[in-house]
């Protein structure tokens, strides 16, 4: 384990360490050794503010996999993810919680995306999300207030605010409901950073249930892509989406259309177009 490989140095190169020379014949002649002895090379480099890598990029041309280690500064919770990876997927995770013993590897993470007591209530509801091949169950939380002054705020936290735009207008033209006079906010519960569509039809449902002051039962989930037709468009992995709402005790669950679908366990499908 080296670190950092901008502190390593070869004494024959007429230059400073972490410049590019040297990075690129330091890490070559580390990676060369391991690889000849059958060892595994682990290279930790800095970042910057803005998460990319200090200095040369090189680095990554040089190595089979690069992993980021992703975190909140107030959140106890870390989440190691492969931005490269020569020999496999990319899109696995894992995640850690920082206890006082260190990082301890947290096997459901559903649980730590969910809130601690769970019950009915209005603008909050759970959405299954793929990370890789690893379905999590998170907690979207809406709330919608009339704007007083100037134009309506729009937030979204560990969410794409443009989405949240498009979902708007849909509701807008499709739903008929006003909501171009509301502050909106919505959040997703963990600290988890989402970027897939299967949660679009979370976002309206959260918004929807805040705004019309309507519960939604805590023990239903929903996913689906909404399209700018205003219809619930299906997603890849629905099987293990609903199979790990079944496993986290929910009784029911909202999804698009599915085709020769078999779910064999006690979960409600309510399936809407």
């Amino acid at each position: 384990i080296v670190d950092s490989i901008q502190m390593v140095f070869k004494e024959e190169i007429n230059s400073a360490p972490g410049t590019v020379t040297q990075v690129r014949e330091s890490s070559s002649e580390l990676i060369f050794l391991c690889k000849s002895l059958d060892i595994p090379l682990i290279i930790i480099g800095h970042l910057t503010k803005s998460g990319e890598i200090a200095g040369p990029r090189v680095l990554e041309h040089l190595v089979d996999t690069v992993l980021y280690f992703e975190g909140e500064r107030f959140q106890a919770f870390r989440i190691l993810r492969a931005f490269k990876n020569r020999f496999g997927s990319t899109n696995e995770i894992a995640v850690f919680e920082m206890k006082n013993e260190g990082l301890v590897d947290i096997s459901n993470p559903s649980q730590i995306f969910l809130s601690d007591e769970r019950q009915s209530k209005s603008g909050a509801i759970v959405v299954p999300c793929m990370e890789g091949s690893r379905p999590i169950l998170v907690e979207l939380q809406a709330l919608t207030i009339q704007a007083t002054f100037g134009t309506p705020l729009r937030k979204a936290s560990g969410l794409d605010a443009n989405r949240l735009s498009v979902i708007l207008a849909v509701l807008e033209k499709h739903l008929q409901i006003a909501l171009r006079g509301e502050d909106i906010f919505i959040n997703a519960v963990g600290g988890i950073n989402i970027k897939e569509p299967a949660i679009d039809a979370g976002i309206a449902a959260a918004i929807l249930s805040s705004f019309l002051k309507r519960d939604i039962p805590a023990d239903t989930a929903i996913f689906g892509e909404i399209g700018l037709d205003g219809k619930i468009k299906n997603t890849v992995n629905p099987l293990n989406r609903v199979q790990e709402a079944d496993k986290m005790g929910f009784k029911r669950i909202i999804t698009p259309k599915l085709k020769d679908f078999d779910h064999k366990g006690k979960i409600e499908l309510i399936q809407i177009d």
